[in-house]
């Protein structure tokens, strides 16, 4: 055998080798689940793991911005005429949320953690003076009262004679300060010596500068990793016992700041929230890219707050047969102490058209009021995120008091959050780096393809020219032989 036949059965088998095995790994997809079971491994609440550190103490700011409603037409709408509202807004904050007192229980399965959160003013985020800006708003601290009493005619009686002393009327003036942080409360501080337990003091988020939810234990995803920061206790309790359903107490999902990788676009995933006092689940509805990392943009559909007539599993989040509200809202009057407070998103956005048509002023638009969650796909990292949620109260004509009697029934509009976070520059450098290494890795035996690829031609190539040349010898020898026969024989 030549040297050059030796070369071409040498390409040969070379490029049938790395078709062979290239072929094998794609169809095998071997390395693609070495990856995987990589990652599985990595993306655990597990010290030394990749995510561990940087779970107990996020990087990515987060900011909350608070928008309020102020009532612009008071003197009418205290007499029945239909309430004027303008947004006022943002008034943003820094929100720092590291996690403390991080325990791994039950022989390391799972995590316990404290999460406290420290909000610091951003003026340059701001439209202005939260100390200085004033709204005008609905005085939820009388709206709260006037419902705990209004089945006792005695408590009444007085607490409408209070009102009535103290000039506490339907709405209030306060400044975004005291509306968000706190202010004694007239009212409040006359039921105090009577009742202790009743706090003088009222702000939407009342000593919620620097305090925490409660403990929350995770899973680690170490044993599963489907589990990975799913919620396992909150307080100390696997469920809630706030609603009227088995199915609606169940604490379903993470906290919303981790998520398993390995993300199917057909998936549920559930958040559960303290500040709704339930669960909630979001489904894909669209493929982003933030700083040129790919995501799936998970959001909630508006079966999560629809009326039990359009989404029957909801009936267990009403407070009483005869307190079902509408699709678009969620009475949480069972976790903020009786008073008569209404969560929905922004603007009634996903909600009926009757309660933003209620109020003259607001605009639902999905831009600017859906909630959503980008998450990388690969990972189940965040890397861009938007919580959007709006604080009401139920307002209607409650007995014993003169004050409501002009007033129509209305879930009225107090103020919105938009809480954010975008991915570092540092984080998403790192989370490209690891997302190319997976690529490369993954598609490691579509290089073996097309290398074989490559020398397929060439082994075709070399095997034509070899059939040329030895036509070519053949020919010769052929026209030679002829060139013989045809000489005569010398005597």
């Amino acid at each position: 055998m030549t040297r050059r036949s030796c070369a071409i059965y040498g390409v040969g088998i070379v490029c049938a080798s790395l078709l062979i095995i290239g072929i094998g790994l794609v169809v095998t997809q071997v390395f693609q689940t070495l990856i995987h079971n990589r990652l599985k491994k990595e993306i655990t609440l597990t010290e030394g793991s990749r995510v561990f550190e940087t779970w107990k103490n996020p990087p990515p700011p987060v900011f909350m911005q608070y928008f309020f409603f102020n009532v612009t037409n008071p003197d009418d709408f205290l007499v029945g005429a239909k309430p004027i509202v303008s947004q006022v807004g943002p008034y943003t904050y820094r929100e720092y949320r590291p996690k403390e007192n991080v325990t791994f229980v039950d022989n390391g399965t799972r995590v316990s953690a404290y999460q406290p959160k420290t909000f610091v003013f951003l003026p340059e985020r701001s439209v202005g003076d939260p100390d200085y800006d004033m709204i005008t708003t609905i005085n939820i601290p009388a709206v709260a009262v006037m419902n705990k009493v209004k089945d006792s005619f005695w408590k009444s009686s007085m607490v409408s004679i209070w009102m009535n002393s103290l000039h506490v009327g339907m709405l209030m003036t306060r400044s975004v300060n005291e509306l968000l942080w706190g202010f004694k409360d007239p009212l409040l501080s006359r039921i105090h010596p009577m009742n202790p337990e009743i706090d003088e003091y009222f702000g939407l988020m009342y000593k919620k500068n620097g305090s925490n939810d409660g403990e929350f234990v995770y899973h680690t995803g170490e044993e599963d990793f489907m589990n990975y920061g799913r919620v396992a206790t909150f307080k100390g309790e696997s469920k809630l016992s706030l609603w009227t359903s088995e199915q609606s107490n169940m604490i379903n999902g993470t906290d919303g700041s981790a998520f398993h990788p390995l993300l199917s676009k057909t998936e549920r995933l559930y958040i559960f929230s303290p500040d709704l006092c339930r669960s909630i689940f979001m489904e894909f509805e669209k493929d982003v890219k933030v700083k040129g990392l790919p995501a799936y943009r998970f959001t909630p559909p508006r079966d999560v707050l629809a009326s039990k007539e359009e989404n029957p599993a909801n009936e267990g989040f009403c407070v009483s047969p005869k307190e079902c509200l509408g699709t678009g809202l969620l009475k949480v009057s069972v976790c903020r102490k009786g008073a008569p407070v209404v969560m929905s998103f922004p603007h009634f956005y996903l909600g009926d058209e009757k309660y933003s048509n209620a109020i003259e002023g607001l605009d639902p638009v999905r831009e600017h009021h859906q909630t959503y969650l980008d998450l990388n796909p690969t990972t189940g990292v965040p890397i861009r995120a938007s919580k959007r949620a709006q604080i009401n109260i139920l307002i209607n004509r409650i007995s014993g008091f003169p004050k409501t009697k002009f007033l129509n029934e209305t879930i009225f509009p107090v103020m919105f959050i938009n809480e954010t976070v975008v991915i570092d520059d540092v984080s998403a450098a790192k989370l490209h780096k690891l997302l190319l290494t997976a690529m490369l890795v993954s598609n490691s035996p579509l290089v073996l393809v097309g290398l074989g690829a490559i020398l397929l031609p060439v082994f075709i190539g070399l095997i034509v020219c070899e059939y040329k040349q030895k036509m070519k010898i053949e020919q010769y020898k052929n026209t030679r032989n002829v060139r013989n026969q045809k000489q005569p024989y010398l005597v």
